[in-house]
């Protein structure tokens, strides 16, 4: 047996039934990651490390000692600060950064015992949607090299879609984790906002105690159950506040898919997707209806562009508070001088850049009114479903500057950034969501849906991942 074709759940069994070791486990996944050096996607292979650390979790279970992850092997986005191994997030001036303390998600995982083979690419800095940088280079889709993996988890896509690792924690901001999993076929979790602790997570510069409020970590995998182990072993309270309290995560709304509440958001005119992506929504909906379950395809949550505008607005905020003084001074006075007319995108984005404080308490509240919103929906629905993304993965283009790329949707140019605007739904609400390969194009390439569900329930959004792709 290849032991890499097995899920993270599935090698876990394997290894509590006394089938395999950690340590045969581990070695498969490093020869693999050895043996394809094409998929460029573990950028930092810690080989001698995670032998030993395999060996100790195999002396551990023989003496009956336990741990949710005990000797799975695991791969982490270069995002997440690792003790004593190279942390660059991509960026040549981290290039030789090696952090003495790991982020708290990554000791959760090591405390649970997961096997630590090494480290996957992502754009420096985390700052694109496909990924590429100098030190490493590019990571292609897996599917087909001259496609993009996504990003900026599109390391930690594609070496779970390619066998290199079991599973990989990323991060999601503007759709990081669920982009690249949709477009390398694999599952995805975008977290409830502030469930996983983000310390450690780059960027924010290192030694930053904060980040964008915004940014979730979560999992990517081959199964929904995947997605849930991890889930186990991440969220709770950060270290310094778990003196006070637990986090208990609800259960999932309901057993049978057939008692599920879905709505079905399968197309929009701000975001309009293309036939194939509308084809599997429509088979989606077919099948939830045979399973019994109630689909609500009319109703929205929120205003589509309303949401997008409001979370660029914010996203660019945040993203202010690492910029070099003489960087950010520039920008203010650049958008000091902005005609009050001039509504260019621009313009919106050094004025959301450089936006007062009092400005960003107006959005905060516009934010917490659309979240209000989003609850007000889900007391009629449990999961809403749409589209991952406009298309399947589009061609790579980390060669082209970044105001010259653009994706084509059933034939029509779109703007680069509209393969995240679905995702961002999630995103600016801090709502949980998953991304579920359910089909292929005509091509061969994986297309997913997006399922969203009520702020903390995670485990339903779960649920209904694993019991949608069973049938």
């Amino acid at each position: 047996m290849d032991l890499t074709r097995l899920s993270a759940a599935e090698q876990l069994d394997a290894l509590s039934r006394g089938k395999v070791s950690s340590r045969e486990l581990t070695a498969a996944h490093l020869d693999r990651i050895t043996r394809h050096p094409e998929y460029n996607a573990v950028v930092t292979v810690d080989a001698e490390a995670a032998l030993e650390a395999a060996k100790e979790a195999d002396r551990r279970r023989a003496r009956g000692r336990g741990g949710t992850l005990l000797g799975l092997p695991i791969t982490l986005k270069d995002s997440l600060e690792t003790a004593g191994l190279r942390t660059t997030c991509g960026a040549t001036d981290l290039a030789r950064h090696i952090p003495d303390q790991d982020a708290d998600a990554v000791a959760r995982l090591r405390a649970a015992g997961a096997i630590v083979l090494g480290k996957t690419n992502t754009p420096a800095m985390c700052q694109d949607i496909q990924t590429g940088n100098e030190l490493f280079g590019t990571t292609p889709n897996p599917h087909d090299s001259s496609r993009t993996a996504g990003g900026s988890s599109g390391g930690p896509a594609a070496a779970v879609a390619a066998r290199l690792s079991p599973l990989d924690i990323g991060s999601d901001l503007a759709g990081s984790l669920r982009l690249p999993a949709h477009y390398c076929g694999v599952y995805s979790l975008r977290t409830s906002h502030g469930i996983v602790p983000t310390r450690g997570h780059i960027p924010r510069p290192p030694g930053w105690l904060t980040s964008s409020d915004m940014l979730t970590l979560g999992p990517l995998g081959r199964s929904a159950a995947d997605l849930d182990l991890a889930l186990d072993v991440l969220a709770g309270p950060p270290p310094e506040e778990a003196a006070a309290w637990r986090l208990r995560l609800p259960a999932p709304r309901h057993e049978r898919l057939g008692e599920y509440r879905v709505g079905l958001w399968a197309d929009d005119p701000y975001c309009r997707v293309d036939s194939a992506t509308r084809a599997l929504l429509d088979r989606v909906s077919r099948r939830l209806r045979d399973a019994g379950a109630r689909v609500e395809a009319t109703t929205r949550p929120v205003s589509m562009a309303d949401s997008d505008q409001l979370f660029q607005s914010l996203m660019y905020a945040s993203a202010a508070a690492t910029a070099p003084a003489a960087a950010f001074a520039a920008e203010v006075e650049a958008a000091a001088k902005l005609p009050e007319n001039d509504q260019s995108p621009n313009a919106f984005y050094l004025r959301s850049r450089t936006m007062r404080h009092r400005d960003w308490m107006l959005a905060h509240e516009r934010r917490v009114r659309l979240r209000r919103q989003w609850a007000d929906y889900f007391r009629d629905v449990d999961v809403l479903i749409t589209p991952a993304a406009p298309t399947a993965a589009v061609p790579d283009q980390t060669g082209v500057p970044v105001p010259e790329r653009y994706i084509t949707v059933d034939g029509q140019r779109r703007g680069y950034w509209d393969q995240t605007t679905w995702l961002n739904l999630a995103g600016v609400a801090g709502l949980p969501a998953a991304t579920v390969p359910l089909g292929k194009t005509s091509g061969g390439l994986p297309l997913s849906v997006q399922l969203i569900g009520p702020y903390l329930a995670d485990r339903t959004v779960t649920h209904l991942a694993g019991l949608l792709s069973r049938v």
